[in-house]
């Protein structure tokens, strides 16, 4: 195996982390010369241009050596999701990771897939619901307030998902209202 680089992968415009990546000498090299982010598959054992089957290709900005030279900052213009699953960043909330992976996927026997498939508004039939049932249980003070708070954020994430918003939207406006 070649000498890796830890590569950390930086959205250029707001600062957030997308993914951690590895590169070998060939990626760092296909990365400057090219302008777009290459890294080095470990469990494939070869080279791969990010964005190369999907499309969503990192557009570097700027690159940054850590002071001894083992770790990479890429500052990329992202082309769409950086995550495999489809999420913006690969350090989304787990539970968001797998919502938008099988909205995008629709695998079989999924219910978030089948929710993805009935639509928009039948995600959004749902959020309504699952909040009234959830308000009910806070005012009935019945004990099962955090397991219908849990089916709310569920359905929120997929509606979300399903509209094609990512989380890291909402967690900017929240983040512009502190």
């Amino acid at each position: 195996m070649p000498a890796l680089k830890a590569a950390i992968v930086q959205d250029a415009n707001d600062g957030r982390v997308l993914m951690l990546a590895w590169m070998d000498e060939e990626a760092e090299r296909r990365t400057r010369e090219t302008g777009e982010a290459w890294f080095w598959s470990r469990s494939r054992e070869q080279l791969w241009r990010k964005g190369e089957t999907s499309g969503n290709v990192l557009r570097v900005v700027e690159i940054r050596e850590d002071c001894d030279d083992d770790a990479l900052l890429l500052r990329v213009e992202p082309a769409g999701p950086a995550c495999h699953t489809g999420s913006r960043s690969c350090f989304a909330p787990a539970l968001w990771r797998t919502i938008s992976e099988r909205v995008r996927d629709l695998p079989e026997g999924s219910y978030t897939a089948s929710l993805a498939k009935a639509g928009v508004e039948k995600a959004a039939q749902k959020v309504v619901e699952e909040a009234g049932e959830a308000a009910v249980s806070a005012v009935a003070r019945d004990g099962r307030l955090a397991e219908e708070a849990a089916d709310v954020l569920y359905h929120l994430y997929a509606l979300l998902a399903i509209a094609g918003v990512d989380v890291d939207e909402v967690e900017a406006v929240l983040r512009s209202r502190e």
